[in-house]
């Protein structure tokens, strides 16, 4: 960051749009004071936040003024119920005990999750998670809101729901969103960063006309729904697996969907690949492909442009293993392949059929990370051809692939699930 200058008024909600590494989190983090008191480095000019400069006064000495969420709301939590993780903050600044519970329920009702008092933060959803945290930040009751890419987590159905209530805040706001599309649709005024440097400061309408002109891709429409699960409930025979389960998933991305183990996941991907039909709730979808646990595994042919001309003809058959790196394997018994040669042949085999919707199940079990990061850059080359769902219990590799990690509440199955 070089030169960032710039003012936030009581009661403005900024934006903060700029491409991976171009400072935003360290705006954040400035903000908050834990530049330079937490992260260090070389820090030049001032920042002060309600009247405190941060050179002077530490984060925890901030925490009444300024409060933050982040992208990460289970990295953020430290208690186990709801009502113990809003009143945490209270007491670290030393808010009178007898004011404690009534501003706790006073910041569950501003994000309308008074029916979360009570409840078992692990039981919680992504998107509930998040308004938790966000009631803890609002419990504080700060001049400054900072939120670092919020809605990561979160289906696009919470994802509005939580900048709705963002924008009734009345505390001034900035969040720093990959996705702009929503931000720009609530926010009063927008900075560009590139560089570590400001290239726009401008009112919502006329940074709206700058990136149309400068980077219209920040302007871009929402992509296309390829796949969208409402409601869905399954069960097998008289044991419910799945309740009231909802899930979009758009072009171009990836979307991680974990979990514990008899949660559902496995299901959920079934009825998105239209193996399983759902009990209750709608399904809509477009042309899929399903590659369970261990593809390799499932080979018939014994030639491999065979296998994959098993979904099309010999020649597009040979231009997709040309496309997954396996040009002059056509002859060679898939068996005699290596294990991620195998892998990079079940996905060539599905994906010659070019699905809208690719659904992977626990691709990375038992695959060593060299064979990891090679699966890693293949669905990442291929991403913007379709959707692409991948069932796994591997976070460290589902947060570097994925665009957006879906947590499958728990709490709405039964013990003992198939999945």
């Amino acid at each position: 960051m070089d030169g960032v200058s710039f003012e936030v008024r009581d009661g403005e909600h900024v934006a903060l749009f700029g491409a991976s590494g171009s400072g935003k989190s360290t705006v954040l983090r400035a903000l908050a004071g834990l530049v330079p008191h937490f992260h260090g480095g070389v820090f030049q000019g001032r920042v002060v936040v309600g009247g405190l400069d941060t050179r002077r006064t530490r984060p925890a000495e901030l925490a009444g003024t300024v409060a933050s969420v982040f992208q990460d709301p289970e990295d953020q939590v430290v208690m186990t119920r709801v009502e113990n993780e809003i009143a945490f903050g209270l007491e670290n600044v030393g808010a009178p005990p007898h004011e404690i519970e009534a501003r706790v329920g006073e910041a569950l009702a501003a994000v309308d999750a008074e029916h979360l008092f009570g409840r078992a933060v692990p039981e919680l959803s992504g998107g509930e998670l998040q308004r938790v945290c966000l009631a803890a930040a609002l419990a504080l009751r700060p001049r400054l809101l900072l939120l670092d890419e919020p809605t990561s987590q979160l289906d696009p159905d919470a994802a509005e729901a939580f900048f709705d209530l963002v924008e009734r805040l009345a505390c001034a706001v900035v969040v720093s969103e990959q996705r702009p599309a929503r931000p720009l649709a609530h926010c009063d005024r927008v900075l560009f960063m590139e560089g570590g440097r400001i290239l726009l400061d401008g009112p919502r309408d006329a940074a709206v006309d700058w990136l149309a002109a400068n980077r219209p891709l920040y302007l871009a429409h929402a992509p296309e729904v390829v796949c969208r699960l409402a409601g869905v409930g399954f069960a097998y025979g008289d044991r419910r697996v799945l309740d009231s389960v909802s899930l979009e998933l758009r072009r171009g991305e990836i979307v991680a969907l974990t979990g514990p183990n008899g949660s559902g996941k496995t299901t959920v991907a079934k009825i998105a690949a239209g193996l399983l039909e759902p009990s209750s709730g709608t399904v809509e979808r477009a042309r899929a492909a399903y590659l369970s646990q261990d593809p390799g595994r499932y080979v018939v042919a014994e030639r491999a442009d065979e296998e994959v001309a098993l979904a099309a003809d010999l020649e597009l058959a040979r231009a997709a293993l040309g496309r997954f790196g396996l040009d002059g394997h056509g002859a060679r018994h898939p068996r005699d392949l290596s294990s991620g040669e195998r892998e990079r042949l079940a996905l060539a085999a599905v994906l010659v059929t070019e699905p809208e919707l690719l659904v992977l199940d626990e691709p990375t079990r038992g695959v060593d990370p060299e064979r990891k990061e090679e699966l890693a850059r293949l669905l990442r080359s291929e991403a913007p051809r379709r959707a692409t769902l991948v069932v796994t219990h591997d976070l460290p590799w589902a947060a570097e692939v994925a665009d957006r990690v879906v947590s499958l509440d728990a709490s709405a199955v039964q013990e003992g699930a198939h999945a």
